[in-house]
C-alpha cells in the first residue's frame, strides 16, 4: 500500500470552531438536518467532556501505525486527529506516547475506529479520546497510508480541514464550508429549546406545543377509558 501526505489543507474558521464546541453533539446533528453523525460505534474512554477540532485524517493500515507518527508532523493548534483503516481493525494503535506529541502541537484529541490503549494515562492527562475498541494489542511500522486524504467513519466522508465535533453522545462531522451555517442553525435550535424546556418547566405538555394531539387523531389513535378496556374481551387483557 502506497499513500500521500497532504500538506497545508483548508480548515474551517477557529471561530465557527469555537462556537461549536459550545453546543452538543445531539443539538449540531439536530440543527443540521440530523446528519453528520459518525454512527454509533464510536465510543468516549472518559465522560463529560466536549470538544471540537479541525480534522486531520489517516488512512492506515490494519494493525500499523505508521502513518499517525506522519500525522503528528501536519497537526497544528486547534486540529483533532482521526483515525481509520482500510480495513476494520481493533488494535490498539494510539496511546499515551502519541497523545503526548499531539498534546504538545495543540491537538484537542482524537476519534479512530480502530483501537486505543493506555486508556487510564489518557484520561489522567485528559486527552479526548473516542474510539471502537480498547486493546492492548500493539500495531507495527511498516506499511504506507496516507494523512489529509478524505476518510470514511460510519457512512461518512471526512475531509481534512472539516469540524468534529465530539461529547459522550457521540462523535461527528461539520463540513468545513457549513462550520458558519451550522453555527447559526445551532444557536437557533438552542433558543428554541431552552423555550420550550421554560414550558415544559411550567406544566405544559409535548402534546400541546408540538401540535401532537391532531397527529394522534390522524394516526387513528383513540382515547377509552379503562373500564371500556377492561370490558372488551377481545382486548389484550387487563
Amino acid at each position: 500500500m502506497s499513500g500521500v501526505i497532504v500538506t497545508g489543507p483548508p480548515r474551517a474558521s477557529a471561530e465557527d470552531v469555537t462556537a461549536l464546541a459550545g453546543y452538543g453533539v445531539a443539538t449540531v446533528h439536530e440543527a443540521l438536518g440530523r446528519t453528520g453523525l459518525l454512527g454509533s460505534r464510536l465510543r468516549p474512554i472518559q465522560q463529560d467532556v466536549r470538544v471540537a477540532g479541525t480534522a486531520v485524517t489517516v488512512l492506515s493500515w490494519p494493525g500499523d501505525n505508521l502513518m499517525i507518527h506522519a500525522a503528528v508532523e501536519q497537526c497544528a493548534e486547534g486540529d483533532l486527529l482521526v483515525v481509520t483503516t482500510t480495513s476494520p481493525s481493533t488494535d490498539g494503535m494510539f496511546g499515551e506516547l502519541f497523545a503526548t506529541a499531539l498534546r504538545y502541537r495543540g491537538v484537542r484529541g482524537l476519534v479512530t475506529d480502530a483501537g486505543v490503549r493506555d486508556t487510564a494515562e489518557l484520561r489522567g492527562m485528559g486527552f479526548p479520546v473516542w474510539s471502537a475498541a480498547v486493546s492492548a494489542q500493539g500495531t507495527v511500522k511498516a506499511t504506507g497510508g496516507s494523512v489529509n486524504v478524505p476518510v470514511a467513519i460510519g457512512g461518512r466522508i471526512i475531509r481534512p480541514g472539516d469540524v468534529i465535533l465530539a461529547d459522550d453522545d457521540g462523535v461527528m462531522c461539520v463540513p468545513r464550508e457549513r462550520s458558519s451555517e451550522a453555527v447559526e442553525l445551532s444557536r437557533a435550535r438552542t433558543a428554541k429549546e431552552e423555550a420550550t424546556r421554560a414550558a415544559f418547566a411550567e406544566g405544559e405538555l409535548g402534546l400541546d406545543r408540538y401540535g401532537l394531539r391532531e397527529t394522534l387523531v390522524r394516526l387513528g389513535v383513540r382515547y377509552q377509558p379503562y373500564e371500556a378496556c377492561a370490558a372488551d374481551s377481545s382486548g389484550p387483557g387487563w
